[in-house]
């Protein structure tokens, strides 16, 4: 068929609304289904005109109308099936909220709130004190404050003692942090001027006092989170920096990257150091995230000596980068968890899901693999597949965490194919592809979302 007479065919705007299917759209602003017909129309003429849609049905037109509309009248940000097995996904949100901190975000959401109230004096109070007293409590450190993230904790530091000054750190700490994000360039944003020290392997505790003169505003240390640097390597601890710091008089601080409360070594992982022992080491400030191994909101705190943290809260910068009422509920339901380490295991999804043991695991994977053979048979092999998890979000990079994996491998479709339709789903399912397998790591998938899998992958197989 010629394009002229293929473009006649198309039917008017008028028509489109006024079919059945498209009137029986319920809850839909008018305007998104206008649009929605609109767009699928030229859509279909570019293709005429190119030469690339040769043929076409009427009923063909209105299903896409009908996608195109359900596509822009639902959330873009939406929940999806983490099947990855890195259980702080950043690309996935980070970590996921334990059921007390849900609670109070919606309570504090969904009604006024005492935000920036003292309810005992009956005047205007400080948003900080809902949670400044708890991660006291926790860290044994004398004050704290909270911000939206590290990076910004980081820069309100910097900001707040070395703006126009010199801040020392070791040429091994100049991390990127994710997204091309990167310590100097949120230290020159902060109004402090890097000074490079020692190598990219061996910083010495010479290094840093060689650097130090009258403009010197602080001595930094950026742990490693995010990646190591095995061999032949040196750097220096805090107890000698803060030794250093005391001797001329000069701060020093730490961004110790993931905010880790519990000693997990007691739990089967790698060592990583907790914001208690720096405290007690003596730092006079660190900052750490949120949303990373604590387990809570998006979030940068900042703990350590009273007389520094009051000067942050003074900070102009402050206000900019201050967070709101549903992620200080969110951060104080956490932090009241680890008041109570078996509770802060239990309850706490990053740290429930970092030390399930391989048993349960593998009884997991058993369950999810049952439901899949009794529906997806003659669609795809499935087996189980011991493999590793990872932590993720910057956190822990050497750990490989022992696993169960289902496998599935599709036996009428490509991978390719099979991995955009679930990513395609009201509730997208994000897995990981391993040669010629989808692997489905049963350690960051919660129990209701086996089903969720299993009638999604049987629908997929019937298209």
């Amino acid at each position: 068929m010629e394009s002229r007479e293929l473009l006649s065919y198309l039917p008017k705007v008028d028509v489109l609304l006024n079919d059945i299917n498209i009137i029986s759209i319920k809850d839909v602003s008018r305007n998104i289904v206008l649009e929605s017909v609109r767009e699928t129309i030229d859509e279909y003429r570019k293709k005429i005109l190119s030469g690339e849609l040769k043929s076409f049905e009427y009923e063909d037109i209105v299903n896409d109308v009908l996608i195109k509309v359900k596509k822009k009248s639902s959330m873009h940000l939406k929940r999806v099936i983490n099947a990855t097995g890195t259980v702080l996904h950043t690309n996935l949100g980070r970590a996921v909220l334990s059921k007390s901190a849900i609670d109070a975000v919606i309570n504090a959401a969904s009604r006024y709130s005492n935000l920036e109230f003292d309810l005992e004096k009956g005047v205007r109070g400080s948003r900080y004190s809902h949670v400044e007293e708890l991660i006291c409590k926790i860290t044994g450190a004398e004050a704290a404050m909270v911000v939206n993230n590290n990076a910004a904790a980081v820069m309100l530091v910097l900001s707040t003692l070395s703006k126009g000054k010199e801040a020392i750190v070791s040429r091994g700490q100049l991390v990127e942090i994710g997204g091309s994000f990167r310590v100097p360039a949120v230290m020159e944003q902060s109004g402090a001027r890097l000074v490079e020290v020692g190598t990219t392997n061996r910083t010495h505790l010479y290094d840093y006092e060689n650097a130090i003169n009258d403009n010197t505003g602080v001595i930094l240390k950026v742990h490693q989170s995010n990646y190591k640097i095995l061999g032949f390597t040196e750097e220096v601890s805090i107890e000698d920096l803060m030794q250093l710091g005391k001797k001329y008089d000069i701060p020093v601080v730490e961004d110790i990257g993931s905010g880790v409360f519990i000693d997990m070594v007691k739990y089967g992982l790698t060592y990583e150091p907790t914001v208690q022992e720096s405290i007690k080491k003596g730092i006079d400030v660190v900052t750490f995230s949120g949303d990373k191994m604590l387990g809570g909101p998006q979030a940068g705190i900042i703990a350590g000596k009273k007389k520094y943290i009051d000067k942050m809260k003074k900070n102009q910068l402050t206000r900019a980068l201050r967070i709101d009422k549903m992620t200080l509920a969110a951060l104080e339901a956490t932090l009241r968890l680890y008041l109570d380490e078996s509770t802060a295991i239990n309850e706490i999804i990053v740290l429930r899901m970092l030390t399930l043991d391989i048993e349960t695991l593998r009884k997991s994977a058993q369950k999810l693999s049952k439901m899949l053979k009794s529906r997806l048979k003659d669609f795809c092999e499935v087996e189980i597949i011991k493999e590793f998890s990872q932590v993720g979000g910057g956190a822990m990079p050497l750990e490989n965490l022992e696993t169960y994996v289902v496998a599935i491998k599709p036996l009428n479709m490509s991978l390719e194919k099979m991995d955009y339709l679930l990513r395609s789903l009201d509730v997208p399912i994000i897995g990981r592809i391993y040669k010629d397998r989808m692997l489905f790591d049963v350690r960051t998938l919660f129990e209701e979302e086996y089903k969720i899998i299993a009638d999604s992958l049987y629908k997929i197989s019937q298209e």
